[in-house]
């Protein structure tokens, strides 16, 4: 029998006590089982993701989306790498995160607490399921997972990985669930679970997102499109930029932290616009290239107006030619998301006009935008990339699925 999503949702709220009881040994153990246990069953987790994926593809999944369906060795290893991170990280509920005494002899502390149960909506990619319950456990919270129906399969399997490992550790099994129902009904009844989800994240793409975030009564944390910049200044060493350029476009083009449009200054493409074009093909990248440069390269394609604004999600990036860094900056602040940007530069006024100008969760100077991500910066997997201002911004790791409560101790006092 098919739960609804209210019922799942309040058999986590009900869980989460049991976890919010527990101790941190006991929070870091369960993960390290769980990261031991993904490597265990690696073979049996890539056999289901492997058919789901063959599944897929016969039904004309586009390239992009099989690649973020699909698990390797190497990406279940990374799933395990992450989960092992945040275990070893410090606990960090129940931390004073300020204290204080007023006038009157009242003792205030302020202390970091679950939030609760979280949600999380996302499209195709399974490594979401370990991530999302890993972060959410180690923070105190339950968590009811909406993936895809491309994905259903795997996910299911992981699921059910994380409900094992729970149940040895003598927690709860719905702490971590997985939404039975993969319909569109199931985002607008997660959306509308007031009182039962403390928060929502929706990890996907503008569609995803706009729908959550515009029908929504529990609080949503936005994470957005990447409209990712990449701004190559004047003074750029030549093998520096053409290599982080390559990165940033190539290494994964499917996923939300990869450069889309690549801005040079006019002085850096006279010298070296050729060679970055010709790696680029080489690396079976499609251009689209402003006026100046299309007539540069014979053959290319004339970027359109809705090419700046594009979040590709393949081998396909738009280049413009500008005349200086606040031309460059002007451009992002038009076009981009406030997700990634980048700044290739030995020019440290650049770069500090750059930095000080470009209002973006993660801004990067000499090094790729792929660096967006809670495990490559240190933060162990990650929830999203939040691109809002409100409670967490950029990669959000465990920090940013808490929140305080006061604690105040007086003796008598009255007012």
């Amino acid at each position: 029998m098919q739960l609804s999503v209210q019922a799942q949702a309040q058999a986590a709220k009900e869980a989460a006590v049991a976890l919010q009881r527990s101790t941190a040994a006991v929070r870091q153990q369960l993960l390290h089982d769980l990261g031991q246990t993904l490597l265990a069953r690696q073979a049996d987790i890539i056999a289901v993701n492997r058919q789901e994926v063959a599944e897929q593809a016969a039904q004309g999944l586009s390239d992009a989306l099989l690649d973020r369906l699909t698990l390797t060795e190497a990406r279940i290893q990374s799933m395990a790498d992450g989960v092992e991170q945040i275990a070893s990280a410090p606990d960090v509920l129940g931390e004073t995160i300020s204290s204080w005494q007023q006038p009157n002899g009242l003792e205030v502390r302020r202390v970091r607490v679950p939030l609760g149960v979280i949600g999380v909506i996302y499209e195709a990619r399974p490594n979401v399921t370990v991530d999302a319950a890993a972060l959410c456990l180690k923070a105190g919270n339950a968590v009811l997972l909406r993936g895809s129906r491309a994905a259903a399969r795997t996910n299911a399997y992981l699921v059910n990985i994380i409900s094992e490992v729970l149940q040895r550790q003598g927690l709860p099994s719905e702490l971590v669930q997985m939404v039975q129902d993969t319909s569109r009904q199931s985002v607008l009844e997660m959306a509308r679970a007031r009182g039962l989800l403390d928060m929502i994240v929706p990890r996907g793409g503008a569609g995803l997102i706009r729908t959550v975030v515009e029908t929504a009564t529990v609080p949503v944390l936005e994470t957005g499109v990447g409209n990712c910049h990449l701004y190559i200044d004047a003074s750029a060493p030549a093998d520096m930029a053409i290599s982080i350029a390559l990165n940033g476009k190539c290494s994964r083009p499917a996923v939300c932290n990869a450069v889309e449009t690549i801005l040079l200054h006019q002085d850096w493409a006279k010298q070296h616009f050729d060679r970055l074009a010709a790696e680029l093909q080489a690396a079976g990248v499609g251009l689209r290239l402003c006026q100046q440069l299309h007539q540069r390269l014979p053959g290319s394609v004339l970027a359109q107006a809705s090419d700046w604004s594009e979040e590709y999600l393949d081998l396909t990036v738009a280049i413009k030619q500008v005349a200086s860094v606040d031309e460059a900056i002007e451009h992002i602040r038009r076009y981009g998301t406030q997700h990634s940007e980048a700044i290739v530069s030995l020019d440290e006024a650049s770069v500090t006009r750059f930095f000080e100008a470009v209002d973006a969760a993660c801004l990067y100077h000499n090094a790729s935008t792929r660096f967006s991500d809670g495990y490559a910066l240190g933060l162990g997997a990650e929830i999203g990339i939040s691109t809002q201002k409100l409670h967490a911004r950029g990669p959000m790791g465990v920090e940013g699925l808490t929140t305080y409560k006061y604690l105040v101790s007086g003796s008598g006092q009255i007012r």
